[in-house]
């Protein structure tokens, strides 16, 4: 049976995945983002787009109605003054839409290191979404947490072609879970379309195994043709400089760096690795599929 289901943060790299998939199957997906120009292409698969803001709790009670699950998240706001205020803000009326439109089913996007509510940066306001999420009543939730996007490599392709290097404030040596977005999309989208959970779960995501970031940059230096690509912790503080230098408000930074720190902590290898928690997509595959063809695109810097 088709589904009537909504897609917030459509034009992101899960959300769009979800949108794709759904509206593949024939279900009939609403799509919402700040700007809906990237998603054109989906409305000729059937997809309704609506421009709209995540504080306009309005719109939210409005698309929520009558449809069958819906796909959450916290979206960053890179120029907060208060990062947390602002999460909680953003929490509070996907809360009041949920409860004000009746819908039964909600899939949250979270993150693996949710289970803390400090020391963690960003993941400290998705922890506490979840907690308040549980607390409604007769609304099904479930949490994906979600391990480190694969896809965060591709933000330093730049790096990758001016330096030589690869690099974030992270350890190299430190394995974490890894994932590629589109098996996150695959088990989001299955929830949204099955509505197979009741009450309050969490469906931890994290990939094939555990990757370091060296092993990771070693198998991209290898797809390249640079298989002695370094890579290479970047000074906490040169990093905060460059996302200062690139608008982003210092609390928002600041919540960044501390994210990078608890991925050393440990934080991000609470969830348990299971059959349910694994996925197939490995690095090797993401790096051929995905990385490797973003790479040769991108023009040389």
């Amino acid at each position: 049976m088709k589904k009537k289901i909504v897609i917030l943060g459509a034009t992101g790299t899960v959300g769009s995945k979800i949108s794709e998939i759904l509206l593949q199957e024939g279900h009939h997906v609403t799509l919402f983002a700040r700007q809906t120009e990237k998603l054109e292409p989906y409305r000729s698969l059937g997809a309704e787009l609506i421009a709209g803001n995540m504080t306009d709790a309005k719109m939210l009670t409005h698309i929520f109605k009558n449809a069958d699950s819906a796909f959450v998240l916290l979206p960053d706001n890179v120029k907060a003054e208060n990062t947390r205020a602002y999460q909680r803000q953003i929490t509070g009326i996907l809360i009041d839409a949920i409860i004000n439109s009746g819908i039964k089913h909600i899939v949250n996007m979270s993150s693996l290191g949710s289970h803390m509510h400090e020391g963690n940066g960003i993941m400290a306001g998705t922890g506490e979404q979840e907690v308040r999420f549980n607390q409604l009543t007769n609304v099904n939730v479930i949490h994906i947490r979600s391990a480190y996007f694969m896809e965060n490599f591709l933000r330093t392709i730049g790096l990758v072609k001016a330096k030589g290097i690869n690099g974030t404030t992270a350890a190299g040596n430190h394995a974490i879970p890894m994932v590629a977005t589109q098996d996150v999309a695959r088990i989001a989208a299955g929830h949204l379309a099955d509505l197979d959970f009741e009450g309050k779960r969490v469906h931890a995501v994290m990939g094939p195994k555990n990757y370091t970031y060296s092993e990771f940059t070693r198998l991209i230096g290898e797809a390249i043709g640079n298989p002695s690509l370094p890579y290479v912790q970047i000074p906490k503080d040169q990093a905060r400089q460059v996302f200062l230098n690139n608008g982003f408000s210092e609390d928002f930074v600041d919540n960044l760096i501390e994210m990078g720190a608890a991925i050393e902590t440990g934080y991000m290898n609470y969830q348990k690795r299971d059959e349910s928690t694994t996925t197939p997509i490995t690095a090797e595959d993401f790096i051929q599929q995905v990385y490797v063809p973003a790479f040769f695109k991108t023009v040389n810097i």
